[in-house]
């Protein structure tokens, strides 16, 4: 559909409503958003601006007054990020193509549904277009660094889905990304190993990873990784009503929060503005929250981020972690002022701990005494000692217990049992008789 222009000839002055069909890439790797066109309706930028529910009724505006982001960078892992529209000029400052078919600075929008990228970006990070126009992100002074994926089986890349992102995530963390966005599914709760390396490295490296839950309408029924990976934070998302929202997100046990994820504007590679529900559009709210903390407390390491995040969210009455709303719908303001108690661990779990319990591995090596290395040998409990044949023989078996040894006790000891009755009987007998006959 071809954007209406306005007298100034600027592209995008339409809002474009897209829901309903979800996006999947292939057989592996599907983009969490309901993408649809379902109409259009004429709108200025400023209708723009107020289509931005969030801001105002989340309290990210209030936010605003203590922390917006500044000097932090938040890694869009999408199918690129156009840095030339409005609203992120100068808001890219340092990208990669992944998939081998775009350009080397990730800003050409590849793969189906190329547009994603973009749209994830402008509702993170978004500088709008002038005083309260177009879109703005909810980390407005945020930096971000963009890594092309090219999604679908025809995308033309020589890389796999699972190669691009654990490749994207690497390059992320070396190029200093304090938060990750994931606003993509796998479709599945397992992953490839190629991931462990990844997200390790980016867990190590005191990054925030946060991904979206995936949607219902989209086809996805259950959370699936990145979003199951333990220490990721994982975003499902709520309707206008701030309730659990049917089609725009999936349910898991692996859910942190919950933020918006209907009708949120966001803006296309061609600078046109269009509406859409899904956790895609969820997770950069979260991404952008995480921003708003890293910029207020930069001393505070990941794990109290996200401890921080999910400890202020609203639970909404529900016993915390629900499958619904996680520990809660977030709330920016006290993420940024509450008082919260420090914890010493990432307390969505710790993926090294996972590999540890679920991954084989080579043993590690050790040094013997005599300065050889050898095997480490893991000690299990004692088995029983073994038997020899000629004992298997003469001991009791539970098949002899059950068949000979108890049937013969019972016999015989009926019939001794029988044996003395008989016996009485006879003393008894010869006893009368005598007395009879004296």
């Amino acid at each position: 559909m071809t954007p209406t222009r306005t007298r100034d000839g600027r592209a995008g002055d339409v809002v474009r409503r897209r829901r309903g069909r979800g996006w999947r890439a292939g057989l592996t790797v599907a983009l969490a958003a309901a993408l649809a066109v379902t109409g259009t309706a004429p709108a200025n930028a400023d209708t723009v601006r107020d289509l931005q529910y969030w801001l105002n009724e989340y309290g990210f505006t209030q936010a605003w007054n203590t922390s917006r982001g500044d000097g932090v960078k938040v890694a869009i892992i999408d199918t690129g990020v156009n840095g030339e529209i409005a609203e992120l000029r100068g808001v890219v400052v340092g990208g990669t193509d992944a998939s081998g078919i775009g350009s080397p600075n990730g800003q050409t929008p590849v793969g189906e549904e190329s547009e994603h990228g973009t749209l994830v970006a402008s509702l993170l990070a978004g500088r709008g277009t002038g005083a309260g126009n177009g879109v703005i992100g909810v980390a407005p002074d945020a930096d971000l660094l963009t890594a092309s994926v090219a999604f679908g089986q025809d995308s033309g890349s020589p890389k796999t889905n699972d190669e691009q992102i654990a490749d994207a995530v690497r390059w992320a963390v070396d190029n200093g990304a304090d938060v990750i966005n994931m606003s993509l599914t796998r479709n599945t709760s397992d992953w490839p190993e190629s991931w462990d390396d990844a997200f390790l490295h980016a867990f190590e490296n005191d990054v925030v990873v946060v991904a979206a839950a995936g949607n219902r309408g989209s086809g996805t029924t259950q959370v699936g990784a990145p979003a199951t990976i333990p220490g990721v934070l994982t975003v499902a998302g709520v309707d206008r009503e701030q309730n659990a929202s049917f089609d725009a997100s999936s349910q898991g046990i692996t859910i942190a929060v919950a933020a918006p994820s209907e009708d949120l504007v966001g803006v296309l590679p061609d600078g046109g503005y269009v509406q859409w529900s899904g956790t895609s559009a969820a997770a950069p709210l979260v991404s952008g929250l995480v921003a708003l903390v890293r910029a207020e407390y930069p001393d505070m390491d990941a794990a109290n981020v996200i401890n921080r995040v999910i400890r202020t969210a609203d639970p909404k009455g529900e016993e915390v972690p629900s499958p619904l709303y996680g520990y809660g719908i977030i709330d920016p303001v006290a993420a940024l002022t509450a008082d919260v108690e420090a914890v010493e661990a990432n307390p969505l779990g710790s993926l090294q701990d996972w590999i540890r319990v679920h991954r084989r591995a080579d043993l590690p090596e050790q040094d013997t005494a005599d300065g050889s290395d050898a095997e480490q040998i893991v000690p299990i409990a004692d088995p029983p000692p073994p038997r020899s044949e000629s004992a298997k023989t003469l001991l009791p078996t539970p098949w002899t217990l059950a068949y000979i040894t108890v049937p013969l006790s019972l016999v015989a000891g009926f019939g001794t049992l029988a044996a003395l009755l008989g016996i009485g009987a006879t003393r008894h007998i010869r006893r009368t008789e005598r007395i009879r006959a004296q």
